[in-house]
């Protein structure tokens, strides 16, 4: 018995150690995404293994403290500890015991696989399991010495988002314990099995994301491929726009090119209304390529529109605010200037009051999102002059100028 207790504690030791080591060998780079969250729930608990005649358990008193790494959005690892509190429950002769655990789990987030995006935003699903170490040490009715045991865990975690790095959980685990001699209330095994289904954890509690982008990585979901595709098309339009523009230069009479000339001229030939309409790029995360990001955005490819007389921002243009939000939570040097416009029907002071509320709209939605309002300022253009009465719908708008 003694050297079979020898080696479960060495082996319990070399796991901790290769955890705790293979948990911290992870840095955290640059994704759009916290890779690391704390894990933190309680609750109910049944055992699955006999009991001697006469004990039954109370079902409160678990808890666990779980350190997780997302590798990417789908898959990670968490360093998992857990405490069970062993007691009689009303009727049961009376006994107490105390079971420590730690676990190291793979994490596989099943609700970015099955693309849960594509019908609720709030909830998703993970499914864990690994293998880790337990003591199982009894104090009533008897003191007994530590049960060392080698543990086997597998669950499932519902989870409901609260905020971008807060979300509740429901988990479900059990755990199958290897080499367990003691049942939990402190008697001896009458048979000679090496394994069995030992506990029933049912826990709710709180996921929390640490990091600069305050987002889980369990709720963030993105296409990649088509992102990419869509991104290399815009680049051969830019790439071709620049020969444009040094022609206009060249056009020019005078020492100094009209700028709005140039802008005006390149909205006409390269843009698409369908992007306009559709907002087909609001989704985009800018990713590593912040200079060829930052100058799309310059050039007025993603705008945010208005109806008429109207400073509530169309439905159809929300994704373009949050397209800027993201882009500045992503890259936390820059800052933007928000300029309003009117269309050519109203007065000139009505236009000015009118594109200025507009800016101030977009303003208000992102410090709201939790951009710093020192990162930001807004005013009103009034009449955008480069459009004409044709389309009018493209005037009346709120432009970006990141800096």
């Amino acid at each position: 018995m003694k050297n079979q207790n020898k080696i479960k504690v060495e082996l319990m030791k070399k796991i901790c150690i290769v955890s705790l080591l293979f948990l911290a060998s992870f840095q955290v780079n640059s994704q759009n995404f916290d890779k690391w969250s704390l894990d933190l729930g309680a609750g109910i608990h049944q055992v699955g293994a006999p009991l001697s005649s006469g004990y039954a358990v109370n079902m409160l008193g678990q808890g666990s403290l779980g350190a997780r790494y997302m590798f990417n959005e789908r898959f990670g690892l968490r360093l998992d500890l857990g405490y069970n509190k062993f007691k009689e429950e009303s009727g049961s002769l009376p006994f107490s015991a105390n079971y420590y655990r730690a676990t190291l789990e793979g994490v596989v987030n099943m609700g970015n696989i099955l693309k849960f995006h594509t019908w609720t935003k709030r909830l998703n699903l993970l499914a864990h399991g690994g293998l880790g170490i337990g003591i199982l040490n009894t104090t009533a009715p008897v003191v007994s010495g530590n049960d060392n045991v080698v543990s086997l865990n597998f669950g499932l975690t519902p989870q409901y988002k609260i905020s971008d790095r807060i979300a509740v959980f429901a988990d479900f685990s059990s755990f199958i314990n290897f080499g367990q001699d003691n049942t939990f209330n402190g008697g001896i095994y009458s048979d000679n099995r090496e394994s069995n289904i030992s506990i029933f954890n049912t826990s709710i509690g709180l996921s929390i994301s640490f990091g600069r982008y305050n987002r889980l990585a369990d709720f963030y979901f993105e296409e990649k491929t088509p992102v990419e595709s869509e991104l290399d098309k815009i680049k051969k339009r830019l790439s071709t726009a620049e020969k444009e523009i040094a022609e206009l230069k060249n056009k020019e009479t005078t020492s100094s090119p009209n700028k709005d000339l140039i802008m005006t001229e390149l909205d006409a030939r390269y843009i698409k209304r369908d992007e306009v309409k559709e907002n087909k790029y609001a989704d985009v995360v800018s990713g590593g390529n912040v200079s060829f990001i930052k100058e799309l955005l310059n050039r007025g490819y993603i705008n945010v529109y208005f109806d008429v007389n109207k400073s509530e921002i169309q439905e159809g243009s929300l994704n373009s605010v949050n397209y800027l939000k993201q882009f500045l939570m992503d890259n936390p040097t820059i800052s933007a200037d928000l300029i309003g416009y009117a269309d050519e029907t109203g007065s000139a002071n009505r236009n000015k009051t009118l594109s200025q509320k507009r800016a101030k709209k977009v303003y208000d939605v992102l410090v709201a999102a939790g951009i710093n309002p020192s990162r930001l300022s807004y005013f009103g253009g009034g009449e955008d002059t480069s459009v004409g009465k044709s389309a009018r719908q493209f005037a009346r708008k709120v432009i970006f100028k990141l800096r």
